[in-house]
């Protein structure tokens, strides 16, 4: 796959799983037509570009037959990165209208909540991947000079339920595995795609099920200590990871009504000084930035001045709670919330969370 710069470093794209199960459809259908393990193959993409793919298993029967490729996601920190797709095939009477009917195997979940792009009972395989593997399939059953064949095609991943647990499958109510996603078929590395998907599509899920109001949280701990004092319903659970404004503006956009934002004292901070994507990577918190803030809101200016040389926002936060300055740490977090408000224009209630001790301020 290409590479795309970033910084001094050039980092790999990759296949979606969407595209890797096409190429595992399109091989196993090979077989089932006679076909020798051709070793990789070749398959159109939504850009009508063509790209290869190298076979892990192939074999079967003239009844039914399997095909798999191992995904490669280049440099993106995927879950699938390296897991193993495959497509099991077999002929179906004629006379359906349906000639490729898609159902999923082992390790691909089904859709068991509204608000999805797959309707409530069906595979989790996403639109795009679904005319990836039927343009597949019906290249391969072309060349076998099949075009009338009916044909079910059955996704699976190898360990798939196994990946999803570390996926937010499940409170999306995709259930039994992963889901079959990709637009384009190109994973882009470090891409902020996957997350913005991600936040739209939970907050989706939460609106198709009634709710008025999310949990938007930066983490699993910041989440799992608000979602423990307001006990919603878990799909009222938006992880939002970084990105602040784009998950506000689309909490807006869906239409909810009030918004519990929960994140951890240097989250909480770069939302006061108006940041709008958290990650260390847009921009390391200078705690002199955190020292002047804090000089804005009320410290003494020699204190302010003694923070600046702290080395990170977690020891300015020890120094205020040594100094017994919970007002500072209010005002902070009272920042944050008005500075949520302006960019959702929502009422939001801010949630300051640390690992030891769970909840600790609430500024509404």
């Amino acid at each position: 796959m290409g590479q795309q710069a970033r910084g001094k470093r050039a980092l790999r794209s990759g296949y979606t799983t969407g595209a890797c199960a096409a190429a595992a459809a399109k091989a196993a259908v090979l077989c089932l037509l006679g076909r020798e393990n051709p070793g990789a193959v070749e398959i159109p993409f939504p850009d009508d570009s063509r790209h290869r793919f190298a076979l892990c298993r192939f074999g079967g029967t003239a009844q039914q037959a399997m095909a798999t490729v191992v995904k490669d996601a280049g440099d993106d920190p995927d879950v699938t990165n390296g897991a193993e797709v495959g497509a099991t095939v077999r002929w179906l009477d004629g006379g359906r209208e349906e000639k490729i009917v898609l159902v999923n195997g082992p390790g691909v979940g089904l859709v068991t909540k509204p608000g999805l792009p797959v309707a409530v009972g069906e595979p989790a395989i996403n639109p795009v991947p679904r005319r990836m593997i039927r343009a597949a399939v019906a290249e391969a059953l072309e060349e076998g000079d099949r075009s009338d064949a009916a044909l079910e095609v059955q996704i699976f991943v190898r360990d798939g339920e196994a990946l999803a647990e570390k996926t937010l499958n499940r409170r999306l109510g995709v259930i039994g595995g992963l889901s079959i996603l990709g637009t384009t078929g190109i994973v882009r590395p470090v891409s902020a795609k996957a997350w913005t998907d991600t936040i739209e599509a939970s907050m989706q899920v939460a609106r198709a099920a009634g709710l008025t109001q999310v949990i938007l949280a930066t983490g699993r701990t910041s989440e799992a200590a608000v979602q423990d004092r307001l006990r919603l319903p878990e799909e009222a659970q938006v992880m939002m990871g970084d990105y602040l404004l784009y998950a506000l503006e689309a909490a807006k956009r869906q239409g909810f009504s009030h918004l519990h934002l929960a994140g951890m004292w240097a989250k909480l901070i770069k939302a006061a000084l108006a940041v709008p994507q958290t990650h260390v990577r847009n921009g390391a918190l200078e705690t002199r930035q955190a020292a002047d803030l804090l000089a804005d809101l009320g410290l003494e200016q020699q204190a302010a001045l003694e923070f600046r040389t702290a080395n990170t926002a977690r020891e300015i936060y020890d120094r205020l709670k040594t100094m017994q300055r919970d007002d500072l740490i209010a005002a902070v977090c009272r920042k944050a919330r008005e500075q949520a408000e302006r960019w959702s224009g929502l009422p939001v209630q801010v949630y300051l969370v640390t690992s030891e001790k769970g909840v600790v301020h609430v500024a509404d």
